[in-house]
């Protein structure tokens, strides 16, 4: 198995599935020259039907991807921030999310529509913000956050070979950081599975996607207080394995849950609510959360830092947690 980064693990999953169904292809804009390496070389190998470039319009990206798949194509469409998703909710939210229903279960949808969330790269307040708690609201669209680079080709595998719109959501300090051994093999990881980071006995923290590096990080630093984390990567936001959650939380008494995205209606209330329901007599506290507060992310670098939760901000909340 060679070392590869997460942006090469996609881009993997892309030419495996491009090779082995000959309906998946990509859309977007810049995306035969790949401005973040995903798509880098796809274009030399499977030409300009299969690799379109397109106009810089989302809408038209999202409603082509939308249109091909009702006609047996199974799309891939790249947003290259996830802040530009806004401009084409109507037909991802009203049309692609909805169109099955609207036709009694007769319109299938492969889509696939990949975009980029996070700060820490000074890319400023349009270009960082993390949305996944908008389309998980929206039922009809299943939402996907890999978070190394193992999950990221074998999700990004099982969201092209799935019969629904996936909004499959990549950070972007991840595409170069996150790094490890990835087969070369096919695999998938399924949908609604979470993965165990870490065992514990104290206290679960649940990190969403770049935040999970950062709950890692502060139950190292917790475990040198004697203070033994459990560190929770949900994967998939939709569906969302709430039976792994509340099993840890029945053990540990105690949830802190970190995310990138802004505090207010981040999706880090509906793991809140969640956690209520199913494992409320297990709780000896209130659930905490930690989060990007509810101002625009700075485009200065120092500002931005002190905008994205932290290992010591998580720690800390454990050890008042704790008390």
């Amino acid at each position: 198995m060679p070392e590869a980064t997460y942006s090469q693990a996609l881009n993997m999953a892309l030419r495996e599935e491009m090779r082995r169904d000959e309906r998946v292809f990509c859309l977007g804009e810049d995306i035969k020259d790949s401005t973040y390496g995903v798509t880098r070389g796809l274009y030399d190998e499977f030409g300009a039907k299969r690799v379109v470039g397109t106009p810089i319009s989302e809408a038209a990206i999202a409603g082509a991807a939308l249109g091909a798949a009702a006609v047996g194509m199974r799309p891939v469409a790249e947003f290259m921030y996830m802040t530009f998703m806004m401009c084409a909710m109507d037909q991802l939210v009203n049309q692609a999310a909805k169109m099955k229903y609207m036709f009694g279960g007769k319109a299938v949808l492969p889509i696939v529509y990949r975009t980029m969330a996070g700060a820490g790269r000074a890319n400023a307040a349009q270009h960082t913000q993390s949305l996944e708690a908008w389309f998980s609201h929206a039922p009809g669209i299943k939402v996907v956050m890999p978070s190394t680079a193992y999950d990221a080709k074998g999700l990004l595998k099982t969201a092209i070979r799935d019969e629904n719109p996936v909004v499959f959501i990549e950070n972007k300090v991840l595409y170069a950081t996150a790094k490890e051994d990835v087969p070369e093999d096919d695999y998938t990881v399924p949908f609604g599975k979470a993965a165990i980071r870490r065992q514990g006995r104290d206290v679960t923290i649940i990190g969403l996607q770049r935040m999970g590096e950062v709950a890692l990080a502060a139950a190292d630093q917790l475990a040198g207080e004697g203070i033994e984390a459990e560190v929770i990567d949900p994967r998939t936001l939709v569906p969302l394995d709430i039976d792994t959650i509340a099993t840890s939380v029945q053990k540990t008494h105690r949830a802190v849950l970190v995310h990138e995205a802004h505090e207010r209606a981040g999706f880090g209330a509906e793991l809140v609510t969640q956690i209520v329901t199913h494992a409320f007599d297990y709780l000896d506290a209130p659930p905490v959360r930690l989060a990007n507060p509810n101002v625009p992310t700075p485009f200065s670098r120092t500002l931005e830092e002190l905008s994205i939760p932290s290992a010591a901000q998580v720690a800390e909340a454990v050890r008042t947690l704790l008390k």
